[in-house]
């Protein structure tokens, strides 16, 4: 007698199949919950830890400007000509200090856009100590978090390094800026050679205040050493042939002119009412100051008054106005038309 044959129930297949899924579900479900519920929240960053990062960031890239400057093992070179035809230097504490901060960035939180004034394809395998400073733990409260695609972080490995090879070192600063939809919102300038870091987080806190006054009739106004022939005339221009006008090196250092300095700090930056540059300047020199003045009440723009956008392009084309405890729009409205592009 022949054998005779199954024939299944398509039915009954799915049936069957729909059971072992359901089945399959059952058992996995926690596995695979709290492997989604990870990964969303490894598209998220706490803004507090953020800060806590950057801080150790610029304090660690500021070891590394110092040992090599102290060494005098600079190894200068030329990156090129300024719009000014002034020299761009880059030296061996330029490269040092960005090894140790961007990798130190990325490798804690490497979804987010690093942008940096060096590159460099050293990888340095430093991870955040996930130590966070008192001062912050004090002023700041943990759970902010934003989305890692609306992050972008600006760093300065060293800021000034002109005037690093000058030996004036007061200049030199190192400097981190977290900027979220394009708006400065942490800010990071660490001096080396004193060891002092200033922070701020807009509408959160900082560990530095404004001064308790200003001059915004007669300001002192501090500007870049590199072209100060033609921003002093433009300055006076604006305020008049008295107006002092303070040149130096470095722009997170010209934001610190404009804050009251802790008191072990204080005679390592000079005072200034105003920070004026006219000419084209990148974002990683300029974000962090931006954050910080923001933190504190304060503001920094174009000379036209337009705010800047810290995402996209690195490159800020409209010179800036930086000013705290002083009418910024007043300050703008004495300022003469000027066009940055054509000069």
């Amino acid at each position: 007698m022949a054998p005779m044959g199954i024939r299944l129930s398509p039915l009954g297949v799915a049936v069957f199949c729909l059971l072992g899924v359901g089945v399959i579900y059952h058992l996995y479900a926690g596995v695979f919950s709290s492997r989604f519920a990870a990964f969303r929240q490894r598209r998220k960053v706490d803004l507090r830890d953020l800060l806590a990062v950057s801080v150790e960031a610029a304090v660690l890239g500021g070891k590394e400007v110092k040992t090599v400057r102290d060494e005098n093992g600079l190894n200068e070179k030329s990156k090129g000509k300024t719009r000014e035809g002034a020299s761009e230097p880059l030296t061996m504490g330029d490269l040092q200090s960005h090894r140790k901060m961007f990798n130190l960035l990325k490798n804690t939180f490497p979804e987010i856009t690093v942008n940096s004034e060096e590159h460099d394809n050293m990888v340095d395998k430093a991870t955040w100590s996930r130590d966070i400073p008192a001062d912050i733990q004090d002023k700041i409260e943990g759970g902010r978090e934003v989305p890692t695609e609306s992050i972008t972080v600006w760093i300065d490995p060293l800021d000034a390094t002109q005037e690093y090879t000058e030996s004036l070192v007061k200049y030199v600063t190192t400097m981190v800026c977290v900027a979220v939809d394009g708006k400065p919102v942490i800010g990071v300038i660490h001096q080396p050679f004193t060891g002092f870091t200033a922070w701020g987080f807009v509408g959160q806190g900082s560990n530095m205040r404004p001064r308790s006054s200003y001059s915004g009739s007669h300001p002192k106004v501090i500007v870049s050493r590199s072209h100060s022939g033609q921003v002093k005339g433009y300055v006076h221009s604006a305020f008049g042939n008295s107006t002092v006008v303070m040149e130096a090196g470095g722009a997170g250092y010209k934001v610190l002119s404009l804050l009251e300095m802790p008191s072990g700090s204080a005679d390592s930056v000079d005072q200034a009412d105003v920070y004026i540059h006219i000419t084209f300047i990148k974002k990683w020199d300029i974000c962090a100051g931006a954050a910080l003045l923001n933190a504190l009440g304060g503001q920094m723009t174009t000379l036209k008054g337009e705010d800047i956008d810290y995402s996209g392009t690195p490159v800020n084309k409209g010179g800036l106005v930086a000013s705290v405890g002083v009418d910024h729009k007043a300050i703008l409205e004495k300022l003469p038309n000027w066009d940055p592009d054509k000069h």
